[in-house]
């Protein structure tokens, strides 16, 4: 089945960069969100994104056009009818992604694969709450979508070998490098970034050193090209503590007990850039 248009589920700062990538690879493609202000924030961070590039001189302001112009909004999710592949990059919160798949299971036709940006939930969970789990995978994009190489692609237990190829060819027809991971909480990547942001907070919390300073030595003494507490800013507290629980859960073993100190953050909204204030300021 050839891919001409994408959908995305999700407006957010993964949604719009993913829809982003698509859109600037020749793709048609529709964004849903549950709000026009969700769609309008997403519209804004993807012509901001494109305008960095314009004056980088890396597309031009036809090109900018152009691909804004392949990408339509909606807040009904029976649009995700007119695609022929599905990327859900919902908030990580398991019951809202069920309730998604169990939607877009109605609506998208039956050939139609759909794949969760989940970064840590099971693909065999989510397949489970569909009548197609061999068309359901996990295609989990890093962040800043437009410019990390990396989709990590999960197989959930009733994933078919066809189903991986066809999601394999679409990463790469958007410029990515895909990478194999099974179907264990957090996958690759953040089984291993978490606890690392995780010692990085409690560092923080039990006063070994200031962030600015626990960042300054990740980056000139084992070459990060960001801090743990900047980065974690950057995915949003709140999504660190959803993953750090999972891991925790998922893996029944303490070592991935999410610290105090990034609870009490969330509970007081404090969720990194996108609220203006994590364990950095942000104008």
């Amino acid at each position: 089945m050839e891919i001409k248009t994408l959908g995305v589920v999700g407006a957010g700062q993964m949604g719009a960069g993913i829809a982003q990538v698509a859109s600037a690879s020749g793709l048609s493609v529709v964004v849903s969100d549950i709000k026009d202000e969700f769609l309008e924030r997403g519209f804004a961070a993807i012509e901001k994104s494109l305008g960095r590039m314009v004056k980088k001189e890396k597309i031009s302001e036809e090109d900018q056009k152009v691909i804004l112009g392949r990408i339509e909004g909606t807040t009904s999710m029976d649009d995700m009818a007119k695609a022929d592949f599905v990327v859900e990059a919902a908030t990580e919160q398991e019951a809202l992604k069920l309730q998604i798949f169990r939607d877009l299971d109605e609506f998208c036709k039956a050939e139609v694969i759909l794949s969760s940006n989940t970064s840590s939930i099971s693909i065999t969970k989510i397949a489970g709450a569909t009548n197609r789990p061999g068309k359901v995978i996990g295609m989990h994009f890093m962040n800043p979508v437009p410019m990390m190489k990396l989709v990590e692609i999960i197989n959930g237990l009733a994933t078919t070998d066809e189903t991986y190829q066809i999601t394999k060819e679409l990463a790469l027809k958007l410029g990515k490098t895909p990478v194999p991971a099974n179907d264990f909480p957090g996958f690759i990547s953040n089984r291993i970034l978490m606890p690392m942001i995780n010692e990085a907070i409690y560092a923080l919390f039990e006063g070994v050193g200031k962030a600015e300073d626990i960042d300054q030595v990740m980056k000139l003494g084992m070459n990060h090209p960001m801090g743990p507490l900047a980065l974690a800013d950057l995915i949003g507290l709140d999504t660190v503590l959803a993953v750090l629980e999972v891991l925790q859960s998922g893996l029944g073993d303490d070592k991935y007990r999410p610290c105090p100190l990034l609870r009490k953050y969330v509970d007081a909204g404090w969720v990194g850039q996108k609220t203006g204030r994590g364990f950095y300021i942000y104008t």
